[in-house]
């Protein structure tokens, strides 16, 4: 279905084969701009945790990974959205085709490491949205940031957009047991589960904050829990 929607959309460019070659070939030249975005965050990312581990002999970031949409989930989100599957809605339309997940020991470093990215003046925030606060309704927990980063090719500076998904340790083993069990399209699960998952949730936010509590031990450990904007930032609010 979303292999003939998107064929449907597209139905002029597919009957001349350069327009075809043309496409594909803007198409992989999206997907480099969208890799180099990822390089730029993840690369200061990692200056970030150099410095922490060398001013505070500790790491507020344990793990940092990514991933670049594939062309099936691009189509499908965009007809989520009601648009049609083409190049301009890709680009003018999707923030999320770029993502990059941190994983942080405490709750406190996930605030403190949004912080000390949104600080960059090369960094303009799109969007927030805070689902640690805000927890949804399955349980879910997570701070969730939409940036645009500029990325210098040889011929010209682009903004591009990047999703950041920022969430504790705990966080992070609960969101993925939670798609392993939910998104799988083989069978269907009892519909008990979801009050479970979220029980479960509640029970592992509680330990994130039990944890946050004894981090104050640690020497030097300054607690975040808001976003304090920077002033090339202050007019997006936080939502």
């Amino acid at each position: 279905m979303v292999l003939k929607k998107t064929a449907d959309d597209n139905r002029e460019l597919l009957t001349d084969p350069k327009t075809i070659l043309d496409t594909a070939m803007e198409f992989q030249h999206l997907l480099m701009l969208y890799e180099s975005g990822i390089k730029q965050i993840t690369t200061k990312f990692e200056i970030l945790e150099d410095e922490f581990q060398s001013k505070h002999k500790r790491n507020p970031i344990e793990t940092i990974s990514s991933r670049i949409k594939d062309p099936m989930s691009i189509a499908e989100k965009l007809q989520r959205k009601g648009l049609a599957v083409t190049m301009d809605n890709m680009v003018n339309k999707l923030y999320d085709i770029a993502g990059i997940r941190v994983t942080c020991p405490f709750i406190s470093d996930v605030y403190h490491v949004t912080q000390m990215l949104l600080q960059q003046d090369d960094i303009t925030l799109i969007e927030m949205k805070d689902y640690i606060q805000n927890p949804k309704a399955s349980g879910y927990r997570s701070l969730h940031v939409i940036v645009k980063v500029g990325v210098y090719f040889s011929d010209q500076k682009r903004e591009i957009p990047v999703e950041i998904q920022i969430r504790t340790i705990a966080m992070d083993f609960w969101a993925s047991l939670e798609h392993q069990l939910h998104y799988k399209k083989d069978y269907q699960m009892p519909a008990n589960v979801s009050t479970e998952l979220k029980s479960i949730a509640e029970a592992i936010a509680s330990n994130d904050r039990r944890m946050q509590e004894l981090a104050k031990n640690i020497p030097g450990f300054v607690e975040y829990n808001i976003i304090q904007y920077p002033e090339h930032n202050t007019v997006l609010a936080k939502k």
